[in-house]
């Protein structure tokens, strides 16, 4: 599971005034109501196998206008060492016409007990371990009828999904989907929905003979019916965990490829089918890739990719068969924006193949065992497809989403056993630090032995359930090395260093004095091994080190005193550092540590600096041509133009980087600071730059023209907005906003209505709001706010209906006092629309009252 809603919360903290001052507090607030929570006084085990799940047969057909599933289920279960004459089987908000056993091809009725959550059936007679049965079951699904709660990363837990079943939203797809992690599958199938259950299965869906279909295995066969409607059976025959079974009904486009012979496929909307390939293209070499990397080759016999809307998630892993959130589907021109992001969910969903899905965590205390490896399998498919610095790009990106989550949200363990629910196990703890955790294990222990206690725990645990100890018993397999003073403090506690590091020079001794405090105010201290180098011009001398108490000395001898003491110098050690040394190490750090953190460090120094030292803005000019774009793109955000010196470093650079650097979001950043500057010198350099095939850059260029011709820009906007998307659309809105033009609310609508869910449904409203602000028109206020409610709806995360509610508050107000200054007509109008934004705060409030996330 890909959370994408991580990239929402960034964005949210970021966005919040203050946000640095006051996040400890709320951290200690929510520590403070988990000391006091009752369900974190339960041991979550993990689930106790009476019965163990064989194999699944489903035939299932759809009611749209109903929103229903008919499902007949076969389900063949036996005991797992106990006898038993009963089964509890998962079922939840269903209607069940008939529970039976299957003998001899005939149904034998069975008593049995429903709650609406749970079936409780009475077996015909007492079964051992060495037995198996048939349960067969006749029922309906009714996911809408189901009152259930997600978490902030699956916002909904109805398992099945009907998207625009009616056909009313014409913009719309009608589609089918399923959601079951974390225990959701149990809304349209009845199963033992544990992740330590594992069973083969056959599901057979009747549909319309327009629509596609798509689940797990691979097609069997399909048959066409005299209704109108074909029945598709999909086979499975490997077992898997009941939450990774999937369905797709849709329209889709089916791009086909393939890998060693096996069928890759990717399920998009027909709009998108030309840049299928340039979406998922990339998929057959991350199967060579991981497979090789791992010495155990995909397992299961298909790999389709699947795109839907209205999704409630960012992916889903399902087994052989991805389901993705339509973020993921961009043109040419979007992607060249994307950053490789949305390829780092492809990365991430396909890992799990291996990471969750062959090899399962037993329970969702061991959640780590899925999401750490796959938010690390992004940093490992960087690193192999796009070099080291544009993993340790997202490395060390990743590393403060979890440091800027801990400290609004408060730490947890790792492998947690105490939660408030499940769903809470899916945050910035079980994937961003769990993935800096297993960077650490791999640099502690060497590549080698890393991919190699991999193979050997992929192999032990296939087709399996796992837990974090079953891990490092590989790792220590292996290596030979005890490795509990690894795994106890960053698998089985919280919290991170706070590294203090100051440097003591004898020069009559020729000794430099490394030392190391670890200042966090928890008491826990962490076993840091770390290489260190010392710099001698040129030349550097490494030393392995292990700090293993609160307050650690090394000293190492030279022959002339050294430029530059690197401490971490591989840049692994998950912590915040304050390192006590002065400008001139970061300039030399600049020009010869090699590693995108070294540079990465070095140019936040010099830019704190660039007015004032003529060599830190050297470093800074040096950096615009720094090979990684993304640090091209740090330094260029980080230009202070105002100042005549660093002007007159960086402006010919600047210049030709918005004109031909070959990456966009460099482009767009130069573009973007070349029209903060206003000089009418280059109307005609972004006049130009608007017709970049980068939405960005061509956006960055709009905004800045607005700002010398705004005529000009206001002329263009009209010209691309027919075909404007992502960065652009954001562009000409801001164009518009400043024009004041309230007949381009329209455009406002379209672009919210249009916008993917989650990070751009987001920052779409935002600009959405800004103009229903200035808006007087009572039918298009009134429809905006209660788009952007049902948005907010449905995210259910507290963050969001909070900054909704600190956007709408004042638009509110504003509306009010035009209200007070108004007379007759107008003044009804406006009063309409204060009351009816008052009343949605309200339902805000109280929607983000009854939300945990």
């Amino acid at each position: 599971m890909n959370v994408l809603k991580k990239t929402l919360l960034s964005i949210l903290l970021g966005g919040m005034a203050g946000a640095a001052c006051y996040a400890p507090a709320m951290a200690q607030s929510n520590m403070e109501d988990q000391q006091n929570d009752p369900l974190l006084k339960i041991y979550r085990a993990s689930a106790t196998k009476v019965n163990d799940l064989v194999h699944t047969k489903l035939d299932v057909r759809f009611d749209y206008a109903k929103r229903y599933m008919y499902g007949k289920a076969w389900i063949t279960l036996k005991p797992h060492f106990y006898p038993t004459d009963s089964l509890t089987l998962d079922a939840k908000g269903m209607d069940i016409k008939q529970v039976a056993v299957v003998k001899g091809g005939k149904n034998s009725t069975l008593k049995y007990a429903y709650d609406g959550m749970e079936l409780h059936i009475k077996l015909d007679k007492t079964y051992q371990n060495t037995d198996s049965y048939i349960i067969y079951i006749d029922y309906t699904s009714k996911p809408n009828e189901l009152k259930v709660k997600g978490s902030a990363a699956i916002n909904d837990a109805k398992g099945l999904y009907f998207i625009n079943p009616d056909g009313t939203e014409p913009n719309k797809p009608i589609q089918i989907w399923t959601q079951g992690e974390t225990e959701a599958s149990s809304v349209w199938f009845p199963t033992i929905d544990k992740n330590n259950q594992k069973t083969t299965d056959e599901i057979s869906m009747t549909v319309d003979k327009k629509y596609v279909t798509l689940s797990n295995g691979v097609l069997a066969s399909q048959k066409n019916n005299a209704d109108g409607t074909r029945t598709d059976t999909w086979k499975m025959d490997l077992p898997h965990a009941p939450y990774l079974f999937m369905m797709a009904i849709g329209d889709f486009a089916v791009v086909k490829d393939k890998w060693r012979g096996k069928e890759v496929n990717y399920y998009v909307e027909h709009a998108y089918e030309p840049y299928a390939k340039s979406i998922f293209g990339n998929t057959p070499e991350m199967l060579t890739f991981y497979s090789t990397a791992l010495g155990y080759d995909y397992a299961w016999p298909k790999y389709s990719q699947v795109v839907v809307r209205d999704y409630v998630s960012g992916a889903m892993e399902n087994t052989t068969a991805t389901l993705h959130g339509d973020f993921l589907q961009k043109n040419n021109r979007e992607l060249l924006d994307d950053n490789k992001q949305g390829e780092s969910v492809i990365a991430h969903e396909l890992f799990h193949q291996w990471f969750g899905d062959l090899a399962t965590c037993e329970s969702w205390s061991n959640l780590t065992l899925n999401e750490s490896f796959a938010d690390y399998s992004e940093y490992l498919w960087f690193e192999h497809k796009y070099g080291k610095d544009m993993a340790d790009d997202h490395n060390y990106k990743s590393a403060q989403n979890y440091i800027q989550f801990s400290q609004y949200a408060g730490d947890r363990d790792l492998v947690r056993f105490h939660y408030h629910d499940k769903e809470d196990m899916f945050d910035a703890v079980s994937y961003q630090k769990g993935g800096r955790i297993l960077n650490m294990l791999r640099n502690y222990v060497g590549d080698d032995a890393f991919f190699k206690s991999l193979n050997l725990y992929l192999k032990t645990n296939a087709f399996k359930a796992t837990e974090a100890h079953q891990l490092r018993l590989a790792f220590e397999e292996v290596t030979g090395k005890d490795l509990n003073w690894f795994f106890y403090p960053w698998y089985f506690g919280q919290g991170f260093p706070l590294l203090d590091i100051n440097y003591a020079y004898n020069d009559a001794a020729k000794t430099v004095s490394v030392i190391l405090k670890q200042t966090q105010t928890t008491g826990k201290i962490f076993q840091l091994p770390l290489a260190i180098d010392v710099y001698n011009g040129s030349k550097k001398e490494r030393h392995l080190v292990t700090m293993s108490d609160a307050a650690d000395t090394f000293t190492f001898s030279y022959d002339k005193k050294p430029e530059f003491v690197n401490v971490d110098a591989d840049k692994v050690i998950l912590a915040t550092k304050t390192d006590h040394r002065d400008i001139n190490t970061y300039i030399f750090q600049f020009a010869h540590a090699p590693l995108y953190m070294d540079r990465r460090e070095a140019i936040d120094a010099c830019l704190k600096q660039q007015t004032s030292n003529a060599d830190a803005r050297k470093v800074v000019a040096a950096a615009l041509k720094d090979k990684f774009h993304g640090l091209r793109v740090l330094t260029i955000n980080g230009l202070k133009l105002d100042n005549a010196d660093v002007k007159a470093a960086t402006l010919s650079t600047l210049e030709n980087l918005a004109k031909s650097d070959e990456n966009a979001l460099v482009r767009a950043a130069a573009l973007q600071q070349l029209g903060k500057l206003k000089d009418v010198k280059y109307t005609s350099l972004l006049e130009t730059a608007t017709k970049d095939s980068s939405y960005a850059a061509a956006g960055a260029a709009l905004v800045g023209l607005s700002e010398l011709d705004m005529d000009k820009a206001y002329k263009l906007a009209k010209q691309m907005e027919s075909t404007a998307k992502g960065a652009l659309s954001a562009s000409i809105g801001d164009v518009y906003a400043k024009k004041g033009d309230k007949n381009d609310i329209a455009f406002f609508a379209k672009s919210f209505e249009d916008a993917a869910n989650g990070q751009p449904k987001f920052e779409a409203a935002i600009q959405y709001l800004k103009i229903l602000n200035d808006v007087d028109n009572t039918a298009a206020v009134t429809k905006g706010i209660d788009q952007i409610k049902a948005m907010a709806d449905q995210f259910k995360n507290n963050m969001v209906y909070n900054y909704l509610v600190s956007m709408m508050t004042p638009i509110a107000q504003q509306k009010q006092q035009k209200a007070d200054g108004s007379n007759g007509a107008v003044k009804e109008e406006l009063t309409k629309q204060s009351t009816h934004i008052k009343e949605v705060i309200q339902e805000l409030k109280a929607s983000a009252a009854g939300s945990d996330n």
